[in-house]
């Protein structure tokens, strides 16, 4: 490698500070550097494809600064090789678009960190192949640098100039290069940002399928199997369903499960709940309005429909929807189709709509206040969710479902429900159903100070004169032979049945165990399964 290419490359270490006169010639050349950079600035930060800015500031360096072809050039993962990310140049210079702009040079400068310069590529045996014909050329590649190391280059060829100061040049270049690289660091947090986006979208969205799936929805009971088999059906399809139950049964749970499990499953699942709103408030709920349609409309809202746009809206308590609004969301249901209120454009959405109900909409049509023809839009595909009263054999389980995770949440070590307090879960009623089952265990919880739940630790609501061997106000001693008896019940329990065991745990003898048996009429048998 020749002298000019040494000297060039540690131009940096021989700048000095001269008092100069700055003449007409050099004034406009300073000019015109201040405003290339403020170009290139507005180049880096306004452009929404990187490479579309790249492409812009190279285009200003050869517009204003003798660039016959340039090139950004970063570096792949090993740093063994550099991959252009944008080139200008015209015919035979377009060549920098598929090779290495400066060949082994930039390779050195890549390495080293140092920027390069040759006045003449003639002279140079690294360039000479890159110049074919008798124009003469100076090459400049400068680093661009993140951290203190070159992630890239910066490689120009120049038209050559005997008065040409490659010193200020090589200056220059590097304030641009720097530029470059700053962008570069913002555009690749950009990307690590916007990849854990993506990222943190696909988990989330992952954890909804499976938090939602229907194998999730809890129930060994008959009546909860066919709710399954219904929810597996019509989850795949664009049908409209109508969930009817109870209050507290779980029908928001049954049509996520709907949404999560359907074509849909990516797009918004919007809920909303039609006894929450008033009347006055309904119809702009649902349809959105146009500015200026009432007084405060002081902008266009989008209505739950258009939010729900390629998703699923989910009504829930539909029988609670006034007459007004039923007429446009028959509309709506037959056209797919609205008009915002107190506008004339018509909307158009794709929209899969679930509702729910816990009311007899037959009746509510008979007292004249919901629609017969909407009951029949509505009603293509019905599930009913029965009540928690119709389907025991999963109390115990959503017990244990809700305890297990109720536990956790207030950081606690319940380990099991006993079993006097199982037998007056079973025998409650369960007018809240599920929600009320739930409600009961949180307070359970809360109130227990062990890792066995017992039937004390339940709310009064659940302690009746059946379940507990005495009446809802209880003496001192009442208290005490039922809190006994719970006790030797659930040591049966771990026992199996079996009373000489349960007499060791309990740290007495058998003959005692078997007085107490009797005298509070404990069946043992049963614990021998």
């Amino acid at each position: 490698m020749n002298s000019r290419i040494a000297s060039a490359t540690n131009i940096d270490d021989s700048l000095s500070v001269r008092r100069v006169d700055i003449g007409p010639a050099r004034q406009s050349g300073e000019i015109r550097k201040l405003t290339s950079l403020v170009e290139i600035s507005q180049a880096l930060s306004s452009a929404i494809h990187f490479k579309a800015s790249l492409h812009r500031v190279l285009e200003i360096l050869e517009k204003s600064h003798d660039a016959v072809r340039s090139a950004v050039a970063l570096a792949s993962d090993d740093r063994a090789q550099l991959q252009v990310a944008a080139a200008v140049g015209t015919g035979r210079d377009r060549s920098w678009h598929t090779g290495v702009p400066g060949g082994g040079l930039a390779l050195q400068v890549l390495s080293s960190g140092r920027p390069v310069v040759v006045p003449r590529v003639s002279g140079e045996p690294a360039l000479a192949d890159r110049h074919a014909n008798g124009d003469e050329r100076s090459f400049v590649c400068v680093p661009l640098l993140l951290n203190r190391r070159a992630a890239g280059v910066l490689s120009l060829e120049l038209a050559y100039k005997t008065d040409r100061n490659y010193e200020r040049s090589a200056k220059f270049f590097g304030v641009v290069a720097s530029m470059i690289a700053q962008a570069i660091k913002v555009q690749r947090l950009i990307e690590t940002d916007r990849e854990r986006l993506v990222q943190e979208n696909v988990r989330l969205q992952s954890e909804l399928r499976e938090r939602y799936d229907f194998s999730q929805i809890l129930g060994t009971s008959g009546a909860m199997h066919g709710v399954c088999e219904q929810v597996a059906q019509v989850a795949r399809a664009n049908t409209t369903v109508l969930i009817r139950g109870e209050s507290g049964t779980g029908k928001e749970l049954i049509a996520q499960a709907i949404h999560y499990n359907s074509l849909r499953a990516a797009k918004p699942f919007v809920k909303v709940s039609c006894a929450a709103l008033p009347d006055t408030l309904i119809e702009s709920e649902l349809f959105g309005y146009e500015k200026g349609a009432f007084t405060g409309a002081a902008a266009r809202k989008q209505g739950r429909f258009e939010r729900a746009d390629g998703g699923t809206l989910f009504l829930d308590e539909i029988g609670d929807v006034n007459l007004a609004a039923q007429v446009k969301l028959l509309r709506v249901l037959q056209e797919r189709e609205f008009e915002r209120l107190g506008g004339v454009d018509l909307v158009k959405v794709n929209v899969r709509l679930i509702a729910a109900t816990n009311k007899r909409l037959e009746d509510a049509i008979a007292a004249g206040t919901f629609r017969e023809d909407l009951l029949y839009r509505l009603n293509v595909f019905t599930i009913y969710v029965p009540p928690l009263r119709e389907r025991k054999p999963d109390i115990l389980l959503l017990a244990d479902h809700f305890l297990e995770r109720l536990s956790a949440d207030h950081r606690k070590r319940i380990r099991r429900i006993s079993t006097p307090a199982i037998d007056m879960l079973m025998a409650y009623h369960w007018p809240g159903n599920v929600r009320e089952l739930q409600n009961v265990v949180e307070r359970a919880v809360l109130v227990c100070d062990g890792e066995v739940l017992h039937a004390h630790h339940l709310p009064p609501t659940l302690q009746t004169a059946d379940t507990t061997d005495g009446p809802p106000t209880r003496s001192l001693t009442a208290s005490l032979e039922a809190f006994e008896k719970d006790l030797i019940q659930d040591t049966l329990k771990m026992a199996r049945g079996n009373r000489a065991k349960a007499a060791r745990l309990l740290q007495t003898t058998a003959r005692i165990v078997n007085y107490k048996i009797r005298k509070y009429k404990v069946d043992w048998r049963r614990f021998r399964t």
